[in-house]
């Protein structure tokens, strides 16, 4: 993409830092772990590290010891990525097994409503009945095609597909171009009715990689409503960037504040698309994100675990006082992307 400006040696400082900080985490079998671990691999990709992947399998490894969940959740099946990328660079068979657990349970155990959509569930209890999060997106969706394509499985390249495609219906307003946080198929509406920020992430970073992941994706007639999809929420959310490079926690609301792993994924699906209109909306973000960077690679101001809050104040009032994994785990596949960037090329017909 002409006239990306940044500094790669910069870059990979902050990527090291990161996740150095990040490894120190003691982070569980959990989305936080999956998401930050995710960002570590992208990292270990992009930089050619392979020491960040060694550090990463012996935490694995270690969980491995412990023993796995005795139930999976939508939310836990985010850490699926890392253990697909693992079983990519080691072959080793055991990491495999588990990702085919995880893709059993999403294919036959997962609650689902409508026409096979993924309820969005964060315990074995039925928490959230017929809701759809944009949450999913990352935690199960990416996690199925990525396997599906790894594994060359139609079916779950089409049921990840069918995620993207009910998630667009039920979450993405047409006119703004912008996601609600979640859909009540219950009551058939978006509940309080919010442009929350990483839910804006969630959607446009992985639709970003459906073209990446999958081959020949234009020959998928679903991929062409991401296509449609990102477009659209690219070309509003671009618009709400703040003077300092960023994304608010609300995007549309100039009281709430400033929020990292939402700038992190949208920036980076911005990179991943390629389009050159877009370059110099990255490059603020890049200063952005890289000032919100502590010296021991802490990436600073990111909100807590949020749900589908009642009202503006819940969003507004959610603490970023906190390392949290999905902060670290965005930040480093922002960084990444750019890395990476070159593989991509800059934005074709779709």
């Amino acid at each position: 993409m002409g006239g990306l400006n940044y500094n790669k040696e910069e870059l990979l400082n902050a990527i090291d830092r990161i996740v150095n900080r990040t490894m120190r985490m003691d982070l569980t079998w959990e989305w936080p772990g999956g998401v930050a671990y995710y960002g570590v691999c992208a990292a270990a990709d992009a930089t050619g590290k392979d020491e960040y992947y060694d550090v990463l399998k012996e935490h694995i490894d270690e969980y491995l010891e412990i023993g796995l969940p005795g139930h999976w959740t939508v939310n836990a099946c985010a850490m699926g990525h890392c253990v697909l990328s693992l079983y990519k660079h080691y072959g080793e068979e055991r990491y495999l097994e588990i990702v085919k657990s995880k893709i059993d349970y999403l294919r036959n155990e997962a609650i689902r409503f409508g026409d096979k959509v993924l309820q969005h569930t964060v315990s074995a209890n039925n928490d959230f009945p017929e809701q759809a999060w944009a949450d999913t997106l990352f935690m199960a969706a990416l996690f199925m095609l990525r396997t599906g394509v790894e594994l060359k499985d139609e079916e779950l390249i089409d049921d990840a597909l069918n995620q993207w495609y009910w998630h667009i219906k039920y979450l993405q307003n047409k006119d703004t171009g912008l996601f609600y946080h979640g859909y009540d198929n219950i009551n058939k509406n978006n509940m309080s009715g919010f442009y929350w920020g990483r839910a804006n992430a969630w959607a446009s970073f992985t639709m970003s990689r459906v073209g990446i992941e999958l081959p020949e994706c234009y020959l998928y007639p679903k991929y062409l409503d991401v296509v449609g999809s990102i477009n659209d929420q690219l070309a509003s959310i671009k618009l709400l960037q703040t003077e300092n490079g960023l994304w608010r926690t609300i995007l549309d609301d100039p009281d709430s504040y400033e929020e990292i792993s939402a700038s992190c994924g949208i920036a980076a699906a911005m990179v991943n698309k390629g389009n050159p209109l877009h370059a110099k909306y990255i490059n603020k973000a890049i200063k952005g994100v890289l000032e919100n960077i502590s010296p021991d690679g802490r990436v600073m101001n990111v909100s807590g675990g949020t749900a589908v809050m009642k009202n503006r104040d819940g969003y507004r009032n959610i603490s970023r006082d906190w390392i949290q994994g999905w902060g670290q785990g965005l930040a480093l596949a922002f960084l990444a992307e750019i890395l990476e960037f070159e593989k991509h090329g800059e934005d074709a017909a779709l």
